[in-house]
């Protein structure tokens, strides 16, 4: 072979290599881009805009999840017998049975109060309320009724004091779904039962408040109620509030959830009370209430971008409940000027999707479990079981609002975190007085 067959034979090669080098570096490239184009387009399959009413009905499906097991086996006489008792590692169940159903039942029942007081429809979610609702009253009857194997109870410890308080703020909440249907004999045992609570008491904090709402409600349905326990309530509550939208829980503050586990919502429909009944100002009322609405401020803040917030304070095994004072005051449609419904809607969806999709919080057989995402029992209070859990329920008010309403039917919208971590502008947040 001639040098220049030899040199151009070379060449050839060489440029047959550049040609494979860029058609592979093209066939690489293009399928770089194709997988650009298809994560994009899976990207954007999973952000689609999502409606008000899917994450509705997102709600419902998971709130039914999370109530019923309480609810069905309490109508059917078999919620002793079947509902775990999971304690803090190290302790002993027995002293717990004698108080976690009741905390089972109370906490699930204002939770729900709300969404069951809708009336009924034809839909699938008006179904599921229709039989929560039908079987709570037939559970309320078993609950206070000293033959059935589900008798709860109200008359040793300290502890019921509490739990009876949900279950009153439930009736307050839901008179006619949940306290007008029930027979004579069941209301007369209802009022017994808290009556009894007259013989104990409990911690100086939050508890005060229990007591004063259990005999707020004893005056709403007609019974006498003592005055003492409704005036230390009312007084020594707004002594511990300590500004912007804070009390303290006692004497000393604590940083942790329970302005909205208990206080404000708590607090507010015991003035409600009492406002109605002539036994505060409206003014006092109103105050509560102003106080409650700054405060859902803060928690409305609270929740970040991906639908996390902190984990800070006692009780974090009461997951959702967290955002019971959001709730209550969208609820309420008192939601400040600057906060629109649905981002409320969407912050709060944001975090259902974080804890209860991304977390295993339900036992096999839908109980919940000791944790805050997921099984951490050695979180879990001294105090806590698995019918503290139920607290939980109490991040569901909004559901109570009908599915027309513009906290269900206005388009998805960025809450302030989101807005501020996206360069957005946002409401610039400064101290209130009130």
């Amino acid at each position: 072979m001639q040098i220049a067959e030899k040199k151009e034979l070379k060449n050839n090669t060489k440029m047959n290599k550049q040609i494979k080098i860029f058609l592979f570096s093209l066939l690489f490239l293009g399928g770089i881009f194709n997988y650009n184009v298809n994560a994009q387009k899976s990207k954007v399959s999973k952000t689609a805009v999502i409606t008000g009413q899917q994450d509705r009905e997102y709600w419902s499906n998971l709130l039914y999840k999370m109530a019923s097991p309480v609810i069905l086996n309490l109508s059917n006489g078999t919620l002793k017998k079947n509902m775990p008792v999971e304690v803090p590692p190290g302790a002993k169940p027995d002293s717990y049975k004698r108080v976690t159903y009741l905390e089972a039942v109370g906490r699930t029942m204002a939770g729900v109060a709300p969404w069951l007081a809708l009336p009924d429809d034809n839909t699938k979610e008006g179904k599921l309320r229709k039989e929560l609702r039908t079987a709570l009253l037939k559970g309320i009857a078993n609950g206070v009724d000293p033959t059935n194997p589900d008798y709860l109870n109200f008359r040793t410890d300290a502890q019921p004091i509490v739990d009876a308080a949900y279950m009153a703020q439930a009736f307050l909440r839901a008179p006619k779904a949940l306290w007008e249907p029930l027979d004579s004999e069941t209301k007369k045992r209802v009022a017994e039962e808290f009556k009894a609570l007259r013989t104990m008491t409990g911690a100086y904090n939050n508890w005060l408040l229990f007591a004063g709402i259990n005999e707020a409600f004893l005056m709403y349905i007609g019974e006498k109620a003592d005055p003492v326990r409704i005036q230390f309530a009312q007084k020594k509550i707004n002594e511990w509030y300590v500004g912007d939208g804070f009390y303290s829980d006692g004497p000393s503050f604590s940083l942790d959830y329970y302005n909205s586990y208990v206080i404000h919502p708590m607090l507010v429909d015991f003035f409600k009370v009492l406002s109605d009944k002539k036994r505060v100002k409206t003014e006092d009322y109103e105050l509560a209430l102003k106080r409650m609405i700054r405060y859902s401020e803060f928690s409305e803040r609270f929740i970040s971008p991906e639908g996390t917030y902190p984990a800070f304070g006692r009780s974090s095994t009461y997951r959702t409940a967290a955002f019971q004072a959001l709730g209550q005051v969208a609820l309420m449609e008192k939601l400040p000027e600057y906060i629109e419904p649905a981002q409320v809607r969407c912050a709060l969806t944001a975090v259902m999707h974080r804890m209860y999709d991304q977390c295993n919080n339900f036992d096999s057989n839908g109980w919940l479990v000791l944790g805050f995402c997921g099984s951490q029992p050695t979180i879990a209070d001294g105090y806590t079981s698995t019918g503290s859990l139920y607290m939980a329920t109490l991040g569901f008010l909004p559901l109570g609002l009908p599915a027309d309403n513009k906290f269900w039917t206005d388009p998805a919208a960025d809450w302030t975190s989101k807005k501020a971590w996206s360069s957005q502008a946002f409401k610039r947040d400064y101290h209130v007085d009130y």
